[in-house]
């Protein structure tokens, strides 16, 4: 068979192409092969080499979180499968679109437990939206097309498709006719619902927006500055969403999720209808399911989420809409529900003001550069659009607490909590938007689990700045360890590398500082120049969170 023979794996590029797609993610296997072969005639569709599969489907996650349509990774099976999982994970926890594809055993090898084979029907079940294998090349449109929707439609989240090797290496027809580009399907509100809704708004004394999950777009972010200007309404962000809302604007009044602001704390319990706009409602953002009682709240509740699954599945709510949140706060925006004689005129204005004192620096700390100085550098000196990302750790507490997002799609962070998550989340952004500043935050212990990406980065010519905080301790764990068993330090101890130095080697730039002047100066050096840059901040490890120490772990 000639190199241009129509094959399985041609198909599938071609399929792949005539959905839009732009890059694919990946570390290469002899189990596609053809597929590899097959990219060279597709210019525009690129295959980007990772150095681990777990690193690539991050990448793929972030892709899909970025843009709304599905991140592509192609992996091989076996270990190529399993590294993946931890990006799967991702996707489906973060409710991104996202498509993995594994090459697979030949079709007649399954069920011997063949070199690598694995039943991917039992590994990914748990995890994705729908696990498929294409055995006949002729409904690659078919499936291809199907995935596209069932990781878009609904709840987002991931999709797997297996390919059997001799099924892309085999002959496969060209279909007569090509199959278009697969949109999302948009759930729109009843409009008895959003009158209902809209009546709830306007009898409320204390309403309070709750905003997240998967399905948002930057027209919902403007609808709901429309309708909560309008409505004079706080909006609090789901845990690591808070770039659904100016974080600067009035009605902002922080984000719900881990080490939550205790004025917004109090807010919430305060308020006497909660409306949930596309999260789920799980356990980061609810507290534990705390601030929310199982399964009915002391507040009034409305719960909007696409998927009709995902409603009354742990709180049962006064209203329970299906609907995306873009056609439902379109609706509101059109005609916004006006405070009635009930409402607390107050209320919005203590909302906002939670924020205000939470966000204000902390004093600076005895020793080791301040954190929450260096980001409010970062929000001065970047644009608005400048997409920010970080995976999980202590660190990442600066970030979410003292800086501000202005503009939707400028977050990635999993609010699953993997580590490793910030630099392969950088890269994909900086390759979907090459002209936009891209800054990732890591932890030591959380850049170590994805480091080798940093090849891929220089490989790829991307444009991006890291920053890690090397406080040489699993930080997040060593916090509760001195909580539950003090002064017993056990595991959380980390030996690491010279940072900067090992970012030389890779050949990004790269700067070291270990006091808050010589941070604020390499970092004003190191978002003047381009490339992949590194900024290594040596911290001490007695400073677990902005307000928590060793010696006081409580704050």
């Amino acid at each position: 068979m000639t190199a241009t023979a129509p094959t399985g794996a041609r198909l599938l590029v071609r399929c792949l192409a005539d959905q839009g797609a732009e890059r694919i993610f990946g570390v290469p296997g002899e189990s596609f092969l053809g597929v590899l072969d097959a990219l060279l005639d597709y210019p525009d569709l690129e295959y980007v080499t990772c150095r681990q599969e777990g690193g690539a489907a991050m990448m793929a996650e972030a892709h899909g979180k970025l843009t709304g349509r599905p991140g592509l990774c192609l992996v091989t099976r076996g270990p190529g499968a399993t590294n993946a999982c931890a990006g799967v994970h991702v996707a489906a926890q973060d409710s991104t679109p996202m498509i993995l594809m594994i090459g697979q055993v030949d079709r007649a090898m399954l069920g011997r437990e063949a070199f690598q084979e694995i039943d991917f029907g039992q590994m990914f079940g748990p995890l994705a939206k729908w696990v498929g294998q294409v055995d006949d090349a002729a409904r690659l449109p078919e499936l291809i097309a199907r995935a596209h929707a069932s990781a878009m439609n609904g709840r987002p989240g991931p999709v797997v498709l297996t390919l059997p090797e001799d099924m892309l290496s085999g002959p496969a027809d060209w279909p007569e006719r090509r199959p278009g580009r697969v949109e999302p399907a948009r759930a729109a509100p009843r409009p008895a619902d959003v009158e209902n809704l809209s009546a709830r708004l306007t009898a409320a004394r204390r309403p309070l927006l709750l905003v997240g999950g998967g399905g948002w777009t930057a027209a919902a972010s403007t609808h709901l500055k429309t309708l909560a200007e309008a409505s004079d309404l706080p909006v609090a962000a789901a845990f690591r969403r808070q770039d659904c809302l100016d974080n600067t604007h009035p009605c902002y009044a922080g984000h719900v999720g881990i080490g939550i602001d205790p004025g917004l704390a109090e807010r919430l319990a305060e308020a006497d209808l909660i409306v949930a706009v596309g999260p789920r409602l799980g356990e980061m953002t609810t507290g534990g399911y705390s601030r929310l009682t199982v399964p009915t709240p002391a507040q009034g509740l409305v719960h909007v989420h696409p998927d009709g699954d995902e409603l009354g599945r742990v709180y049962q709510a006064d209203l329970a809409i299906q609907a995306h949140p873009e056609p439902l706060l379109a609706a509101l925006a059109a005609a916004p529900p006006l405070p009635g004689p009930a409402r607390d005129p107050a209320w919005r204005a203590a909302c906002r003001a939670t924020v205000d004192a939470f966000s204000a620096p902390p004093p600076a700390p005895a020793q080791g550069p301040d954190l929450a100085a260096l980001m409010g550098h970062l929000r001065q000196h970047l644009p608005d659009d400048a997409i920010l990302c970080n995976g999980a750790g202590n660190y990442a507490i600066w970030l979410h607490r003292f800086f501000a997002w202005r503009q939707y799609g400028t977050q990635l962070a999993p609010t699953s909590g993997s580590m490793g998550y910030g630099l392969p989340a950088a890269i994909a952004a900086a390759l979907a938007r090459p002209q936009t500043p891209v800054v990732a935050l890591a932890g030591d212990g959380c850049l170590m689990m994805t480091v080798q990406e940093l090849a891929t980065a220089i490989a790829r010519h991307a444009n991006l700045l890291l920053l890690v905080v090397n406080n040489a301790n699993f930080g997040t764990i060593r916090m509760h360890q001195e909580r539950r068993f003090p002064g017993r330090v056990s595991a959380t101890t980390l030996t690491n590398p010279r940072f900067a130095e090992m970012a030389r080697t890779f050949g990004a730039k790269a700067w070291q500082a270990d006091t808050t002047e010589s941070a604020r100066t390499a970092l004003s050096e190191a978002l003047n120049a381009e490339g992949v840059r590194v900024l290594e901040l040596i911290c001490p490890t007695d400073q677990l969170t902005p307000t928590a120490t060793v010696s006081n772990p409580r704050g």
